[in-house]
């Protein structure tokens, strides 16, 4: 694991709290205003797959799931989603466990009697089927979850100044050429270089790489201190663009004790097989990589199985 792929999981925790402690109350007045307006609370206390209530002041182990969601307008469903990344974080064992979903894996949806892509979770129900359905896919909780639309990638994009990743390919998208080596992406062309897939030899396992590194340089751009100056932007992008079950109160929780597990961690990818169904294909995962997956899980959040 790379100190810069460390850093993902620290941003998305720490970044809002750098930027009010770094400008003041004003700041600080704004990112809660912020957080009030994002915040949506799943239809429930706490996931029936948890016996008690979580204590983050203990330290408790929590998970929390990443939806990059592609939300484009027109669109009569509530939108896929592109990217779906489950973290375990357990303090007391100082690690973090990080499990990437291919969005075209075969699972069952709650409410619906045939198996689908675990993507069109959300376009059928929004989060609570997606939570939902990722829950009993993997049978761990989801206590937390964060979801991004995919299109405000753009406008986080320029509102940061742009940013820079390592190419591996060099690449030609939507009309648009991305050369091999360190490149410089604005808001369109970091769009594109998160979503070209069937151009990429790892098909959706190469882009889930690119829309983390992607979403990697992003945070770490938005959280430096010469972004304060842009504070405005971002925080509207973030208003527009990102819900969450998270309170400002939670995250200072989680960034106060969950921390100390950021050096420490372990990916995983699902293994399995693609499949052709009825013409559509579909990546069917290795039921029992699957089941020793979700024991590594259980004992990670320290839940008697």
């Amino acid at each position: 694991m790379s100190d810069k792929m460390k850093k993902i999981i620290l941003i998305l925790m720490t970044s809002a709290l750098v930027l009010v402690v770094g400008a003041g109350g004003y700041v600080w007045s704004a990112a809660t205003s912020a957080f009030g307006s994002i915040q949506e609370n799943l239809d429930r206390s706490k996931s029936e797959k948890r016996l008690e209530e979580l204590n983050l002041d203990e330290g408790d182990p929590i998970s929390v799931l990443l939806m990059g969601v592609d939300e484009l307008e027109g669109r009569e469903d509530l939108g896929r989603s592109d990217t779906m990344i489950l973290l375990t974080i357990n303090p007391n064992q100082e690690s973090i466990q990080m499990v990437s979903i291919p969005r075209d894996t075969l699972v069952d949806i709650r409410g619906y009697v045939t198996k689908d892509k675990i993507s069109h979770a959300h376009a059928l129900g929004g989060r609570e089927t997606a939570v939902y359905t990722v829950e009993h896919f993997l049978d761990v909780p989801v206590d937390y979850y964060v979801k991004v639309n995919m299109e405000s990638f753009k406008d986080t994009v320029d509102a940061v100044g742009g940013i820079e990743v390592e190419n591996d390919q060099e690449f030609t998208f939507h009309e648009m050429h991305y050369p091999e080596g360190t490149i410089k992406l604005d808001g369109e062309k970091a769009l594109g270089y998160a979503r070209m897939r069937h151009l990429d030899p790892d098909d959706d396992f190469g882009r889930q790489e690119r829309q983390r590194e992607v979403m990697e340089a992003v945070m770490e751009k938005g959280s430096s201190i010469s972004s304060l100056t842009n504070f405005n932007d971002i925080l509207k992008v973030v208003e527009d663009n990102v819900l969450t079950n998270l309170s400002l109160g939670e995250l200072w929780d989680i960034y106060s004790t969950y921390n100390v597990a950021i050096d420490q961690i372990e990916q995983h990818e699902l293994q399995g097989e693609d499949i052709k169904k009825d013409g559509i294909y579909y990546f069917s995962p290795d039921e029992e990589e699957l089941a020793s997956l979700s024991t590594k899980l259980k004992e990670h959040l320290e839940l008697e199985d």
